[in-house]
């Protein structure tokens, strides 16, 4: 029985090599929804080699606001992205993943806006499940409480959460708006994130869908923002999130028999994602043994 699947982003001429190094699952990056020259015909070719390897196949939408005070680029974004998800199936995802982006008005309509949007989209993304990640500030929409507002707006359970656990980090202790990485970091016990997956767990049904890498964060004018790094070179630290998701999945998914099937996805810099990928699997699966 598998405990979880793994793996990292994938263009379709580097299947080959996450294949080869052992990983489980593959997520088509946002990009290959935005470039010109990405037909239909590569898509289905994504799905005829990834089917040869990978147990899961993820999609991430391009990056588009969700909600804007302008309805012409609003419904611009939503045509996008509702393409984008009509791809992703023909590329044999099952989880099709995107950021709601910022707020445009900073009150229920934002919300009601982004529901209107989600019933398109989970509509036409269908039999795929539809995972909203969470931010890592709370200028930007889902939120855990946008999350959940969301599902009984749209009352569908293909509606989904997913965490960058890295966001919900900066998110929960402040950090993205303090920019104190440090104290931030001191938070990040194996009990603060244990807390943070059982939040998780609540807004999953199908999959549980967890994504990570380490980051730094510098000022941009009033913004605290944050840059991704290789694994060991930012925050948070590894090792109590380590021992966190071994414990949950072993122990509270896993021993208790829910129906869910796990997955952590590496998010961190190209130029290092596969050897980190690996190191992230390790550092999980090392924990996990002592719980099996």
């Amino acid at each position: 029985m598998i405990l979880f699947d793994w793996g990292t982003y994938n263009a379709l001429s580097k299947l080959p090599v996450a294949a080869t190094l052992g990983m489980k699952l593959t997520e088509v990056p946002p990009y290959d929804f935005s470039r010109r020259g990405r037909g239909e015909e590569y898509f289905r070719e994504y799905a005829s080699q990834a089917r040869r390897a990978f147990t899961t196949v993820t999609a991430h939408a391009p990056y588009y606001n969700v909600v804007s005070a302008d309805r012409d680029t609003m419904e611009r974004s939503w045509r996008a992205l509702l393409a984008a998800a009509r791809k992703a199936k023909l590329a044999g995802a099952e989880v099709f993943n995107l950021h709601l982006g910022w707020r445009a008005y900073g009150d229920q309509r934002d919300l009601d806006l982004a529901a209107e949007f989600l019933a398109k989209l989970v509509s036409e993304a269908e039999p795929m499940y539809v995972s909203v990640e969470v931010p890592y500030t709370r200028r930007m929409l889902g939120t855990w409480e946008d999350v959940r507002a969301l599902r009984e707006a749209v009352g569908s359970e293909r509606l989904i959460v997913s965490v960058q656990l890295e966001n919900a980090w900066m998110l929960e202790t402040g950090a993205s708006e303090t920019g104190d990485f440090e104290a931030a970091n001191a938070r990040a016990t194996r009990e603060f994130w244990l807390d943070l997956l059982s939040r998780t767990l609540q807004l999953s049904s199908g999959f549980l869908s967890l994504r990570f890498s380490q980051v730094i964060g510098f000022a941009f004018g009033s913004r605290i923002v944050k840059k991704r790094v290789p694994l060991g070179k930012g925050y948070p630290d590894l090792a109590p999130l380590a021992e966190a998701l071994a414990d949950f999945m072993v122990s509270r998914v896993r021993g208790r028999g829910l129906q869910l099937r796990m997955h952590v996805i590496y998010t961190g810099p190209p130029a290092t994602k596969y050897r980190d990928s690996i190191d992230l699997y390790a550092a999980i699966m090392k924990e996990a043994v002592r719980h099996l």
